[in-house]
Parts: C-alpha cells; sequence; structure tokens
C-alpha cells in the first residue's frame, strides 16, 4: 500500500502467485536461468562441430626412445626417457662433460651451453626439446688443439679456480661476443649475469674481457662450427 492507502498494482504482479504456485517474479527467474542453460549447453556442440579433426597426440614414453642431438656438429645418437634434462643426456648419455651440474635449479650459469646461438642453462630443459637444434658446449671452443680467444684469455688471466663454473662462463661470453663482436667490457659483463663463481674470480675475469674487448677486435666474426 502506498501513501495515499492505495494497493501498488506492480508490486502485486511481481509477487502475487500463479496458478502453479510461483510469482511471477519467480517464475521469470527460473525460466530465464534454464534457457541459460539450455544455450550454453549448445555451445560446446556448436564448437565442436566448426573445430577441424585433428590426429590425436602421440604419447611418449615412460619407456627411453631414441634422440639425436647435434653436440658440437656432430650427431650424436642414444636413448633416454622423456624426463631427462640435456645437460644429463649430454653428460650421462653422451659422454660430453664440459658443461657443469652445480645447482641443478637454473639459478647458476654452470651448465650453460648454446642452442642455436642463444645460451641456455641445459639442467632447465628437456634433451626431446633440444633435437634438431644445434647445440654447443665448451668443448666446441677448441679447434686442433688451439683454444678459442675466450678460454684462451681466463687462462692468461687466471680467471678460473676449481673450475666448475667456467665452461658455463666461456660459453656464455662467448655467445655474448658472437651476438655483439663491438660488445664493452659492461656489456659483456650484463651478458654474464646469470652465471655465478662460487669462487670469486670475478676480477679476473674482469680483466680478462677487458683485455679481449681491446685486443680482440670482431670476436663474434670468427668461423662459426657446424
Amino acid at each position: 500500500m502506498n501513501d495515499t492507502g492505495e494497493h501498488n498494482h506492480l508490486d502485486q504482479q511481481d509477487v502475487g502467485p500463479t496458478e502453479a504456485g510461483l510469482s511471477r517474479r519467480d517464475f521469470l527467474r527460473t525460466s530465464g536461468a534454464a534457457a541459460t542453460v539450455a544455450a550454453l549447453a549448445e555451445v560446446p556442440a556448436a564448437l565442436a562441430e566448426e573445430a577441424p579433426a585433428q590426429s590425436p597426440a602421440k604419447a611418449i614414453g615412460p619407456e627411453p626412445v631414441q634422440l639425436t642431438l647435434d653436440v658440437n656438429g656432430a650427431a650424436m645418437t642414444t636413448y633416454v626417457e622423456p624426463r631427462v634434462t640435456l645437460l644429463d643426456a649430454l653428460r650421462n648419455y653422451l659422454d660430453v662433460t664440459g658443461c657443469k651440474r652445480v645447482c641443478d635449479r637454473g639459478t647458476c650459469g654452470a651448465c650453460t651451453v648454446m642452442v642455436d646461438g642463444k645460451p641456455i642453462y641445459s639442467c632447465t630443459l628437456l634433451a626431446l626439446e633440444a633435437e634438431g637444434k644445434k647445440i654447443k658446449t665448451a668443448e666446441s671452443l677448441i679447434d686442433g688443439g688451439k683454444l678459442d680467444a675466450v678460454p684462451a684469455a681466463f687462462v692468461k688471466h687466471d680467471a678460473q679456480q676449481c673450475g666448475f663454473c667456467t665452461p658455463g662462463f666461456v660459453v656464455a661470453m662467448r655467445a655474448a661476443f658472437d651476438q655483439n663482436p663491438n660488445a664493452t667490457p659492461a656489456e659483456i659483463e650484463e651478458a654474464l649475469s646469470g652465471n655465478i663463481c662460487r669462487c670469486g674470480t670475478y676480477q679476473q675475469m674482469r680483466d680478462a674481457i677487458v683485455a679481449l674487448c681491446k685486443n680482440q677486435p670482431g670476436l663474434g666474426t670468427r668461423k662459426k662450427e657446424g
């Protein structure tokens, strides 16, 4: 009832019961929900009709599968379980031990290798994901007994102690010079920010970097293997 004492007809229409025992408002609410559910139920069927037929994904594993990797220009074949990382495949299956296992968590850089020219932590990449790509490890930085300029500078400036981090550092530095032959010492240090030396030979590394940037112009233009 309103202020004048008259009944509000709109409220009566909204709230009054229907013959089925439901108010008009409840009836509209339930019927609307039912229509929404029916409409949604038709969507997956429509999408299924529009989607092109796809062959089921090929399951791999858990048994070992054949794997062929291009490592330092050579094709190497072995059998690994799908869960095996590139680091483990290289070290434990292919006997390429330049990359080292230290943290095994993608934080120290000791396992750094180049994959298609880019430095990556090999402990974070599955071996199967590296198939068909060009992989280079620290072993690629020696040719006929002659060291590449980067590891040679490490030797000259005594930029290593225990040696576990050294392969990762020289691979990451080689990749940095390949990408930017005229890099400054600061740019090379930035490229090495993902590598850690627990022995603390950073100053000797800086000396090697300065010498490389100053005395070895065009480091990134050397002939690339593979």
